[in-house]
Order: C-alpha cells, then sequence, then structure tokens
C-alpha cells in the first residue's frame, strides 16, 4: 500500500525504521541487513531521503566500536526530526500498521485457537517496548514466528511478542504477575478477547 504512495518498497521501509527509531544511526549495510534489501537499493533511497531533508548524517553510535581499520570510515544517517512534515509521516506510518493490524489478526487467527490477541508497542508507535504483540491461545509456534519474520521485514522493525496459554494465563492473572499486569495496562489495539467467557466455564 505505502509503496504506491511512496514509489519503493524500499523507500517506505527506510522510512518505517528511520521514524520509529528517531534517536538511532545507521550505516548502509546495517541497513540491508535490517530491512533485507540489496545495497544498491539501499544506496540510492537514502541519497533520495537525504536529499528530500528526511534523513541527515549523524554521530556514529556510542556501542559503535572504537577500532579502525584503514581506509574505513562509516557514514551514520539519522531521522531529521526537524523536517516540516515529520510527524505527518510519523502518524501516516502508525495509521499503516493499524491497516496492517487487520490483515494480520486474520493470519494469526488462521493458525490455531485465539482466546486473545492484542497489537501493542511498535504497532501503537512506541518503539523499544517489552511487548508488540500479545496472544493468548494455542498456535502452530513455528508457522507464528515465520508470520511475524515476514512481518518484520515488510515493516522493517524488530517484532516482540508474548504468548501464553489459556492455563498460564490464568495462574499469572491469579497470582498479579507483574509481567502480565503490564501488558494489560498497557496502550493497546485488542482484536480479539475471549477470556471473560473462558473465566465463565
Amino acid at each position: 500500500m505505502l509503496e504506491h504512495l511512496f514509489g519503493s518498497r524500499t523507500r517506505v521501509k527506510l522510512l518505517t525504521l528511520f521514524i520509529h527509531n528517531p534517536d538511532d544511526g545507521f550505516y548502509v549495510r546495517e541497513l540491508t541487513r535490517k530491512i533485507d534489501t540489496q545495497i544498491n537499493a539501499v544506496r540510492r533511497e537514502i541519497q533520495n531521503l537525504e536529499k528530500m531533508g528526511l534523513i541527515v548524517e549523524g554521530a556514529a553510535p556510542v556501542e559503535a566500536s572504537p577500532v579502525k581499520r584503514p581506509g574505513l570510515k562509516r557514514k551514520y544517517y539519522i531521522a531529521n526530526k526537524d523536517f516540516p512534515l515529520y510527524r505527518e509521516l510519523h502518524s501516516l506510518l502508525t495509521k499503516a500498521h493499524v491497516f496492517m493490524e487487520r490483515r494480520l489478526d486474520d493470519r494469526i487467527q488462521r493458525l490455531g485457537s485465539i482466546n486473545y490477541l492484542a497489537f501493542m508497542g511498535s504497532f501503537q508507535g512506541m518503539m523499544g517496548q517489552p511487548v508488540d504483540l500479545f496472544l493468548v491461545g494455542s498456535v502452530d509456534e513455528t508457522e507464528f514466528k515465520k508470520l511475524v519474520q515476514e512481518l518484520e521485514k515488510e515493516l522493517g522493525f524488530e517484532i516482540n511478542f508474548s504468548i501464553m496459554t489459556p492455563t498460564e494465563y490464568t495462574y499469572r492473572k491469579e497470582i498479579a504477575d507483574r509481567f502480565l499486569l503490564s501488558i494489560l495496562a498497557a496502550d493497546k489495539t485488542v482484536s480479539v478477547n475471549k477470556l471473560d467467557s473462558m473465566a465463565q466455564r
């Protein structure tokens, strides 16, 4: 969908990565790995985004290796938060993720029995959260992980997920497990919720 608006799937992946990681700098080869795209395509779109002012050269991350090899000088790129349409782009990409949720919702429900499914964290525009996708039920975890990996490549960022069986969910709720309570209290979009009917059985 967004590639039709922006003219390039690679550009969409890069925009998503930069705008949802606004304080992180990335070098070209690192970007090719993160969005799983050919290096020439990444270089071309980096030049385009830099010309438009959406990204700028930034300082190397603090955790970057201090060891320098002769003749090697990495250029790091970072989102330009002063770009006039930065907030609008952030909003557009977040809304696109909501659209993606609806597609993903259907695909997940085909993998097994779902009692609860919620999208949070990166799907709410908040990167770096402990959980982006929370599921209670019984699914084929191998197929589920494949689905998540496909989505990560499409969106350009890592998705953290947590799966609990109904029994585990009930136990954790009874003992007021902090991890579960933090998930339930977080901002989220709930796609499936059969927990109330499950508790009444």
